[in-house]
């Protein structure tokens, strides 16, 4: 069964269709990582179709192993009929049955300041917590670099409240960071 998740348009902003990323997200998915901002937040870095199809394959790798789970987010455009790639969300699971899990996101350069990190994000958070719940999945991690403000804005927004300042760790994490909690109501 494949999970689909949904928001709904509100009179600003269309809907948002979260779903696996899949083959036919190659292309986009190459265009968006041509951001220079994007690739400064990010670790896997995607510059061909090879790369992508890599990129991808962690992505599927994650949902058979239930430890990343993460969706392709879409913006639904009826005028079109074609739903354009705007954003990702994932969760990670690094120990499937605990009680915590760690949420992540990016968000294409053409849909920055529009509020879509923050509706994905809520989606996402609403869904692992009704998915998980059995699990004893009681609270989620968000963690970013300290230079990271925009970061700083989906978490405020989205409840992840400030839990404190981690030290860096180099050489995959070169700067301080900070961990926003958020539990389950």
């Amino acid at each position: 069964m494949t999970t689909v998740l949904r928001t709904e348009a509100t009179p600003a902003a269309p809907a948002l269709r979260l779903r696996p990323w899949s083959d036919r997200d190659v292309t986009a998915l190459i265009e968006i990582y041509r951001d220079p901002i994007l690739r400064q937040w990010t670790r896997l870095h995607v510059e061909n179709a090879e790369d992508a199809v890599r990129w991808l394959d962690v992505q599927r790798q994650g949902w058979k192993s239930r430890q990343r789970l993460s969706f392709a987010v879409l913006e639904e455009r009826p005028d079109s009929g074609k739903d354009q790639l705007v954003a990702n969300v994932v969760l990670k699971r690094a120990d499937p049955t605990g009680r915590t899990a760690e949420v992540g996101y990016w968000t294409a350069a053409h849909a920055r300041g529009r509020g879509i990190a923050p509706r994905a994000l809520e989606t996402l958070t609403d869904w692992a917590f009704d998915t998980f719940a059995a699990d004893g999945l009681d609270h989620l991690d968000l963690l970013h670099q300290v230079d990271n403000p925009a970061s700083c804005r989906v978490a405020e927004k989205t409840g992840y409240r400030f839990a404190h300042t981690l030290p860096a760790q180099p050489p995959a994490f070169p700067q301080d960071g900070h961990r926003h909690v958020r539990a389950r109501r």
